[in-house]
């Protein structure tokens, strides 16, 4: 019985996010009824639609919550699955309201789900279900460039974002921004460079960050830097692919891969790219060339390491696995995959654990960065890229005069060269990652009894909100 009821406590979502945020409350002195509108959230909204399939009705259960109006528009993905349920969603919305508070992009959080799995579906039916989705999110003003902008999830992507754009866009012929009601959208339909990669890439940041701290790493017993780190990747979709690459590229050694279908370890290391080609071409991870396929792909989480990366589905780390995790640190690139019964068990034994609510928050700061193009109709650097060339080669070339030595025609090309969309965008998630890494740790430095950094997120995350509703003048 008691392992039953532990395993329903673990099981609900919305629950462990409210735990969070209470534990968080304690070291703030926002009054009561702030501290309940901002934890509860606005609005939800569950919809049963029709589809015509294969010549017969199919009838779709999806949401969209929203879960805080402190700042609009609110922001977060659409999530396909077949396990998506109301508590899902809501806890996934309010992540998303602390994720961009503490990350300083200025959006409500919110968040949506589709209950269907996509393999069981081909795109003609895909795209049906989409713009349906769609045209009841339009009925009832949950999604606009200024109201509320989705973007991919869980089982969703590019092409997806584009139906909802052009959804979106035909039932509003007269919205000059209808490009910004969605993000993660393709290059050609208003998309930005950078946006694929940018959560994977945002894990990357905050790991590294937090290994560049010499004091911090001694109480790991770890040296700093990212080089020669191991690192266990579980999930090989975009963020856990991603995240792997950019470790891998940054000089540590990604020992081992899990997916869904199983999990390979490789001592020496693993090239994401290659096993991601080895999967394209047999439909799986397993049987790489000189790796170890192990029994079940929740074995690689119980690998010897020093880096954890969970990026699945949440609730991978719970109390029935906790004791066997070896890692030194967590990062969680999913979205809640640690339970708070696990957390507590980890953190006992000196787990490091860098919370989602900051760690995968590169997404949402791309997504940011994306509407800000769809605002503006122009994208990043085509206004300075080529003068920055120009007064670069005017630089060199005074250099040249002034030493009477010449730069080679490699270091021309490095230095002169102006900076494109991809280099703003990742110099502005590098920026937003590096600072608000540093604002939690600091919180948690100046008020040690918070203990660990998920709590410490939590705390710089409702005292943001809670700010912007005092200045909103809702309370004195």
């Amino acid at each position: 019985m008691a392992t039953k009821l532990t395993e329903q406590r673990e099981d609900q979502f919305f629950a462990d996010v409210l735990n969070y945020f209470e534990k968080a409350a304690k070291f703030l002195d926002t009054p009561k009824g702030i501290l309940d509108q901002i934890k509860f959230c606005n609005s939800v909204y569950r919809i049963k639609f029709p589809v015509k399939l294969k010549g017969e009705f199919k009838v779709i259960e999806a949401y969209r919550v929203e879960h805080s109006h402190h700042k609009l528009p609110t922001k977060g993905g659409i999530r396909y699955s077949i396990h998506v349920n109301q508590d899902e969603v809501m806890a996934l919305a309010a992540l998303m309201t602390y994720k961009c508070a503490i990350v300083d992009v200025p959006f409500g959080g919110a968040k949506g789900g589709i209950k269907i799995s996509p393999r069981d579906y081909n795109d003609e039916e895909m795209e049906k279900i989409t713009r349906r989705y769609t045209s009841e999110l339009i009925k009832k003003n949950f999604i606009g460039p200024a109201i509320d902008v989705p973007a991919p999830d869980y089982g969703s992507g590019e092409k997806e974002m584009a139906w909802i754009m052009d959804t979106y866009a035909t039932f509003n012929p007269m919205e000059l921004n209808a490009a910004g009601c969605v993000t993660g959208k393709p290059i050609s339909q208003g998309g930005i460079n950078g946006r694929r990669e940018a959560t994977g890439l945002g894990v990357f940041y905050g790991v590294r960050e937090a290994l560049n701290i010499e004091s911090d790493c001694a109480k790991w017993g770890l040296t700093p830097g990212i080089k020669d780190k191991t690192v266990v990747v579980q999930g090989l979709g975009n963020v856990g692919y991603h995240s792997a690459k950019f470790f891998h590229e940054g000089g540590a050694k990604v020992i081992a891969l899990a997916e869904y279908e199983g999990a390979i370890f490789c001592e020496n290391g693993l090239d994401p790219d290659m096993v991601l080609a080895h999967r394209r071409k047999t439909g799986s991870i397993l049987d790489f060339p000189g790796a170890t396929n192990l029994a079940k792909s929740t074995d690689a989480l119980e690998l010897e390491c020093d880096i954890l990366i969970p990026a699945a589905l949440e609730n991978q780390i719970h109390s029935k696995n906790a004791n066997q995790i070896k890692a030194k640190i967590i990062g969680e690139a999913a979205n809640g995959p640690v339970t708070p019964e696990a957390e507590e068990v980890l953190l006992k034994k000196g787990v490091y654990i860098i919370p989602d609510i900051y760690l995968n928050a590169g997404g949402v700061t791309v997504s940011y960065f994306e509407w800000l193009k769809n605002m503006s109709h122009v994208r990043f650097g085509r206004m300075t890229k080529r003068f920055d060339e120009r007064m670069n080669h005017e630089l060199m070339e005074s250099i040249e005069n002034l030493t009477g030595k010449k730069f080679s025609a490699e270091q021309h090309a490095k230095l002169e060269r102006g900076a494109d969309e991809r280099d703003l965008v990742y110099s502005g998630l590098e920026e937003t990652m590096i600072n608000a890494y540093h604002s939690i740790r600091q919180i948690l430095i100046d008020r040690p009894e918070i203990g660990d950094l998920r709590t410490a997120a939590f705390v710089c995350a409702i005292k943001k909100v809670a700010l912007s509703y005092e200045n909103l003048g809702i309370f004195p």
